[in-house]
């Protein structure tokens, strides 16, 4: 990335290695005080189609120190299909701050697993995070939904937590689910146990 110096007249090239990187997915965190970029990518020494970053920033497009891999897919419903953890999502609740993410191929085999870690814990070690070894949101047959994830979270006036996702209500997929274009947005309330954590239950049917 060029810049230019007034001083001298010259072009400085500013160091890809520092820049943000252009993957899939990023979220921007701000956290302890700080900003933080989270995101998905490919690691050429890893198998499987991404893993999950975390990383301070310096400035707005300029990462501060080296990334810290948070997930990788590990378990087999993180694995069908595609080897995957992408679309991370950061809510907080007490004294903890989550990170969602969706995992597997993006048909029915698609769902969401759950990343949490103390508030006050440093978020570049990973030895201080949690990781679930189920999915927190996976699939209904019984309701017709198929592939829940790719989430965010939001708020309702009154201040309740509410899970936003896509997901199909059908599982015929010619090709690559990926390039199958249905997956429409719904909306869910999100109950928090009595352990202060997230309980996503299933995905209601359609209503309309």
């Amino acid at each position: 990335m060029p810049t230019h110096s007034a001083a001298s007249g010259k072009k400085k090239v500013r160091s890809k290695h520092h820049l943000i990187p252009s993957r899939w997915m990023p979220r921007l965190l701000a956290h302890q005080g700080k900003q933080w970029y989270l995101w998905a990518q490919k690691a050429p020494d890893i198998a499987g189609n991404s893993n999950i970053y975390l990383a301070g920033l310096e400035n707005p497009w300029t990462i501060k120190g080296a990334p810290v891999m948070l997930s990788k897919p590990e378990y087999d419903w993180e694995c069908r299909g595609f080897r995957v953890n992408e679309g991370p999502a950061v809510i907080t609740h007490g004294d903890k701050l989550f990170i969602s993410y969706s995992a597997s191929a993006t048909d029915e085999n698609y769902c969401m697993g759950l990343l949490w870690i103390d508030m006050h814990a440093d978020p570049q070690n990973p030895a201080n995070w949690h990781k679930s070894p189920r999915p927190v949101f996976t699939t209904s047959n019984e309701n017709r939904q198929y592939g829940p994830g790719h989430n965010s979270f939001t708020q309702t006036p009154e201040g309740d937590d509410v899970l936003v996702y896509h997901a199909r209500n059908y599982t015929e997929i010619e090709g690559d689910p990926l390039y199958d274009p249905n997956r429409h947005t719904r909306l869910k309330l999100i109950r928090w146990d009595e352990n202060g954590m997230p309980d996503f239950g299933i995905p209601p049917a359609d209503t309309v």
